[in-house]
Formats: C-alpha cells, sequence, structure tokens
C-alpha cells in the first residue's frame, strides 16, 4: 500500500486503520455476530458515517486490506521486468501474501472467517472480483497473448492458490505444488 502523502490523506489513512483495528479487536473478543457497527464506531471514537465512509460493510472491516491486496496481484502483471514469465511473478506475489496471512496472530482471524457465513461469503466474493481484476490485466498485457477464458482460468486459479495455500500445514510447498499446476495449465492455453 502505498504511503498518503499530504495531511489531509495520513489523518484519513490513520482513521481509517483506527477504524480496522478496533473492529478486529471487538470481533476477536466478542465475537463477529455479536458487535454491530455502532460498537465499532463508539469505541473508535467516529462517527457511523465516518465508519461508512471508509468501508462499506461490516464483512469489510476484517478484509481491510482487500484493495491492497488486489492492486499487489495486478501489480505482479503490470509491473514485472521486460520479457518476466508471468507465473513466476504470480507464484511470488502469492507467496508473499500468503506469509503475511499466516503469520503469527492470524490464526483466530481466520478461525473467525471459518465460523461465520457471512464472512466465508463475503472472502469468497473478493476473490472473484480479485481474479476478475488479475484477469484484465493479464487480457491486457500485449506480451502475454492468451484468450481471454484462458487468462480468466489462471486468474481464479491463481486467487484459489492463494486460499488453499494460506489452510494449508505447508503453506511453502502448497504454494510450489499449485504453481506447479498452474505452470502446466498457462503453457497449455
Amino acid at each position: 500500500m502505498t504511503v498518503p502523502t499530504g495531511r489531509r490523506e495520513r489523518k484519513k489513512a490513520a482513521t481509517r486503520q483506527k477504524i480496522a483495528d478496533t473492529a478486529l479487536q471487538l470481533f476477536l473478543e466478542r465475537g463477529y455476530d455479536a458487535v454491530g457497527i455502532r460498537d465499532v464506531a463508539a469505541e473508535a471514537d467516529v462517527a457511523v458515517t465516518t465508519l461508512f465512509s471508509h468501508f462499506a460493510s461490516k464483512e469489510a472491516l476484517v478484509f481491510e486490506q482487500d484493495d491492497n491486496f488486489e492492486q499487489r496481484l495486478t501489480q505482479a502483471v503490470t509491473d514485472r521486468a521486460p520479457h518476466e514469465p508471468l507465473i513466476p511473478a504470480l507464484r511470488r506475489e502469492i507467496l508473499a501474501m500468503v506469509r503475511h496471512c499466516t503469520a503469527d496472530g492470524s490464526a483466530p482471524i481466520y478461525r473467525m472467517i471459518e465460523e461465520s457465513r457471512a464472512l466465508r461469503e463475503y472472502e469468497e466474493s473478493m476473490r472473484l472480483r480479485h481474479a476478475e481484476s488479475l484477469a484484465t490485466a493479464i487480457a491486457a498485457d500485449p506480451d502475454l497473448s492468451r484468450s481471454a477464458t484462458a487468462c480468466r482460468t489462471i486468474a481464479r486459479f491463481v486467487a484459489e492458490a492463494y486460499a488453499l495455500a494460506r489452510e494449508a500445514d505447508d503453506p511453502q510447498a502448497a504454494v510450489d505444488e499449485i504453481f506447479r499446476m498452474i505452470e502446466a495449465a498457462w503453457e497449455v492455453a
């Protein structure tokens, strides 16, 4: 995520982070379903309208890095070095994201997600949106020249790779195994 440069942007980012941190703390302490938007706003000392100016829904509070992850995936395509193969660039980014999300202290968050139908559904829709953005970035790259179907398929595989590896006992090994399959699929596309 880029660091805001102006005072106003820094204050806005700090408020957003304070709301997200407060929400996560409350959700983990009391349970996701037991905490309402008003509870989060009151604890973060912001108005409910301020909360909604930063987050579109209660579920979005849990996935506050959503935009950053989506941007990182597309940038793995658009910012890779000239003639760098696509799949290794995506593998590196997915591995970095998996490491971030499996770091110490993240288990209670993913346990909370697994226990909430609303959060699981939100995460699935988020993953599909990320895959569509990634597919668009892949399709727009003139060096890759694959069909729209191939781009969308690979993008969905990559988005699912993140979820599967995050849940694996050995995330690194899972990323390696999954990306061998993705590489093979990309080669035949």
